[in-house]
Order: C-alpha cells, then sequence, then structure tokens
C-alpha cells in the first residue's frame, strides 16, 4: 500500500538534516521541543502516581486501625441494648465483621512525662474481625488485655515518647472526675504495659491507646460499650452501606463511615492533586507550544520546497498536512517517550528514592509530618490516558497556525529569489 506523500514528506522533515547550519539549528529546536514534552509528561505521570500511592498508603494504614463503619451514640454513654444493635447490623449482607467498643479520651503518664491519647476498649476476641491491626495482634498481644488486670496496650511512638516497655506502668487518667468532700478529683489508675503495636501511621502509633472494654467501662464508668465497629466486604461501599445501616438500626444512634471520618484529609490530597495535575500540564503545554517556534522556521527554511509542490499540483491543503503531521509526529515521539520514562520511574521509585536518600544523606519524608516513612507509588490509568491525550491534542493544536501559514505560501513570491 502507497503511503500518502504528506505522511513520509512530514516524516522526512521531522528528521531533518545537517546538510546545513540553519537545517541543524532547527532540527535543535526540534529536540528541545519533543524533549521538553517527554519531560513534562513524565513529571505529570510520576508525580500523580507518588500522589496516588501516598493517598492508598495512608488509606490503608488508617483502615488497619480504623473501621469501615461505626455506629455510636450521641452522647457517648452505653449503646442502650447492645445485643439488638449487634443483630440489625449484621443482618446487612455486606457486613463480614462487628465488634462492640468504648471511645473516650485521656490522658497517659509515666513520672513527669505526659501524654494525651485516643483510649479505646476493646472486645479482644472480636476486634480481630473488624481491623488489621487487631487481627495482626490477636496471637500476641491482645490475649494480655484480660478483664480486671488493667492492662495497656500503646502505640509504639506514644511508648517511646514516655520511655515505657513492656512491664511497665503507666498512669491513665479519665478527663470526667468524681466528686469528693475535696472537690471535683480527676480518675486515676495504675495500667500495666502489656505490648506496643507499630502500625506504619504515625497518627495512631503515636496517640492510641487499647485496654480490655471491661476496663474501660469501669474508668470511664459507664454500662456497656459506646459504640459498634464495622468491617465490610468491600470498603469503596462504605458509604452506602452506612446509610442502609442507619435505616435499619433502632433507637438513637449514629453512623459514621471511613470516608467522613478523614474527609478533610481526603479531601486537601484530592484539591491537591487537581491542582498539580494543571500546573504540570502547563508545563507540557509549554512545551508544546515550542512546536510553533520550530515549525515557523521551518516553514521559513523550505518556502523553495513548498513553492515546488505546489508548482507540481500540490494542494493548500496537501501542504498543510505535511506540516501538520511533522508537528505530530515530534508530538507523539515526545509523548511515547514520556509515557516510557514516566512508567518507568512510577513503578520503580521505592528502589530510586531510597538510593537517592543515601546518595544526598537526606530523608524526603520525615514519617512525624508525612504519616509514612517511605515513597509509595500507584500508577493508574485513569490519570495516564488523559495525560498522554492532553499532550497529543496540546502538540496537534501547536502545529496548526504554521501549517496554515505554509499553505499560504504563494509559490511565485516563494521561487522569485531562487
Amino acid at each position: 500500500m502507497q503511503i500518502p506523500y504528506e505522511l513520509s514528506l512530514g516524516w522526512r522533515y521531522t528528521r531533518a538534516g545537517r546538510a546545513t547550519r540553519r537545517n541543524g539549528f532547527i532540527s535543535f529546536i526540534s529536540g528541545v521541543s519533543m524533549l521538553g514534552i517527554a519531560l513534562g509528561v513524565a513529571a505529570l505521570i510520576i508525580v500523580l502516581s507518588v500522589m496516588n500511592g501516598f493517598q492508598k498508603e495512608v488509606r490503608d494504614r488508617m483502615l488497619g486501625v480504623l473501621s469501615h463503619v461505626e455506629v455510636f451514640t450521641p452522647t457517648g454513654e452505653a449503646i442502650p441494648d447492645l445485643p439488638t444493635t449487634l443483630a440489625e447490623i449484621q443482618r446487612n449482607p455486606e457486613v463480614i465483621g462487628a465488634a462492640p467498643f468504648i471511645g473516650a479520651q485521656g490522658l497517659i503518664a509515666r513520672g513527669e512525662d505526659m501524654k494525651g491519647a485516643i483510649v479505646r476498649g476493646i472486645d479482644p476476641a472480636a476486634e480481630p474481625s473488624v481491623t488489621e491491626l487487631a487481627a495482626q495482634l490477636s496471637q500476641t498481644v491482645l490475649p494480655r488485655l484480660v478483664p480486671g488486670e488493667f492492662g495497656i496496650v500503646l502505640g509504639g511512638e506514644l511508648a517511646r515518647s514516655l520511655g515505657v516497655r513492656q512491664g511497665d506502668t503507666v498512669t491513665l487518667i479519665a478527663p470526667s472526675g468524681q466528686i469528693t468532700p475535696a472537690g471535683v478529683v480527676p480518675r486515676i489508675k495504675q495500667m500495666t504495659v502489656v505490648g506496643v503495636f507499630d502500625s506504619g501511621h504515625f497518627e495512631y502509633d503515636s496517640g492510641l491507646a487499647l485496654l480490655h472494654q471491661d476496663d474501660a467501662a469501669r474508668i470511664f464508668r459507664l454500662e456497656g460499650p459506646t459504640g459498634v465497629r464495622i468491617k465490610l466486604k468491600d470498603l469503596q461501599k462504605a458509604r452506602e452501606v452506612a446509610v442502609q445501616i442507619a435505616g435499619s438500626l433502632s433507637g438513637d444512634l449514629l453512623v459514621r463511615d471511613w470516608t467522613r471520618q478523614n474527609r478533610t484529609w481526603f479531601a486537601a490530597v484530592q484539591l491537591e492533586k487537581r491542582m498539580m495535575f494543571i500546573i504540570l500540564t502547563l508545563i507540557v503545554a509549554v512545551a508544546a507550544f515550542n512546536l510553533v517556534s520550530t515549525l515557523v522556521m521551518t516553514v521559513t527554511d523550505k518556502r523553495a520546497d513548498i513553492a515546488i509542490l505546489r508548482t507540481l499540483g500540490a494542494s493548500p491543503r496537501s501542504i498543510m498536512g505535511v506540516f501538520v503531521v511533522q508537528g505530530a509526529m515530534v508530538g507523539v515521539i515526545g509523548t511515547l517517550s514520556g509515557l516510557a520514562l514516566g512508567l518507568l520511574v512510577a513503578f520503580n521509585i521505592d528502589t530510586l528514592v531510597p538510593a537517592l536518600e543515601r546518595l544526598l544523606g537526606a530523608a524526603f519524608l520525615p514519617q512525624d509530618i508525612y504519616l509514612i516513612s517511605r515513597m509509595p507509588s500507584d500508577p493508574q490509568s485513569t490519570d495516564i490516558v488523559p495525560i498522554a491525550v492532553i499532550s497529543l491534542v496540546l502538540a496537534f493544536v501547536a502545529t496548526l497556525y504554521p501549517s496554515w501559514r505554509a499553505s499560504r505560501v504563494n509559490p511565485a513570491e516563494a521561487l522569485r529569489y531562487e
């Protein structure tokens, strides 16, 4: 099959020879435009992949500690009829685990050191069915939470900040005190550290303490669990299932899914991702529109060729097609090169970043700031396809004006001084 001459000639101009200094300069400018498009596309893919990986990593670590859905009382008191509430929750076919808990806040002290913490009273037998963290600790640490012995499990960062380890004692101070003849006195209880956990999420490792729900009920003066933690078959359906559970529950209870517990953080990440996409797309646009200057110079240099083609019967549309093909080729090659480079880095970032950190002697992700300690990456087709399409469209649009100018060249004027 014969290839249209517009295509073959456009490809020939893309590979502009270096017979003259002018042709060499045009070729150099064309290469710079191609490199700019490739780097812009690669940067977009790498940045968005890292942001996707960051969001996924933090979400997974959050859900290692948090449940998919929580049911709780609005006043913080015990659920009036826990067996009925559990039965109503478990009727939903999406529910695969449910465990009662007591949620409270308190101060944990060791000597002169004192830290605020989220105190969670759990049922060691039921908790592994709702969180990955509890499932990991089910055979080691959780069996040490025996009711009446007032054992406590601390997050790793919290334990290190207090300078305690397994077997040490800490003081748990409940925020609401008890009334005595001397006034309101905070409730204080000596607790034995029976274990330490590391979830990989700094916020919870530095501020979460687990104890048996019976001990928590005695310390916080509650009659029973204040809520139920629920695990679903599909965490992406959490909002939909939460609405279903809320409609099936009897009594004055509230329902909250994991997307609402940290919605400010997730909204901030999505906004940042959109802004980064826009900013980096402008970089691709600048590189793509460098094609305008390249094609204008090519058209000026090829005026005699254009005139000869016109005298041989080429139409203005064909002339325009030649230079559109030239610009499009630069855009296609630059985009494909950028895709290859971006995906190569995105899929190997877990080895490249540690190597750079060792080389530079710096940590790119301080754990106490970014919640995680390694650079994650999650390339997604929903990001990669739009990036490629936008790059190709911008490159194509950049070719239109110079190509139109080429089609308007007057053969007689172009050949007058040849």
